[in-house]
């Protein structure tokens, strides 16, 4: 196995998976804005999102899952920006939260406490 890129590890497996979630943000002008957004991968500790408001790294998100009406807070962690209508969004929770993603068989790390993951071999 070959050495991963520390910027590249993911605490949990990524799924692709297009969702449509409600996000709340304040922006940095100061305004609120809750806005729908569309998942591209999730895994059990965040998600990237396209984002149709520009977001700034560890500025305050809650997501809605409009199906569920689970909620989520978090932060977000980077963006890349873009000349069209929408915006790359990587955003962290503040707590592992797999159940939040609409996933019947989510991967198998997605149900791991974290402690016993961080003691694997």
């Amino acid at each position: 196995m070959g050495d991963v890129d520390p910027k590249n590890r993911r605490r949990s497996k990524r799924v692709m998976l297009q969702v449509a979630v409600l996000l709340r943000a304040t922006l940095p002008d100061g305004r609120s804005a809750q806005v729908q957004a569309f998942t591209l991968a999730v895994n059990a500790h965040g998600g990237l999102l396209e984002s149709p408001v520009q977001l700034e790294a560890n500025q305050r998100v809650l997501l809605v899952n409009p199906g569920s009406g689970k909620e989520v807070a978090g932060r977000v962690v980077g963006v890349v920006r873009s000349a069209s209508a929408m915006h790359e969004v990587a955003v962290e929770f503040d707590f592992r939260s797999p159940q939040f993603w609409p996933i019947a068989f989510p991967p198998e790390d997605w149900a791991m406490p974290e402690e016993v993951k961080r003691d694997r071999f």
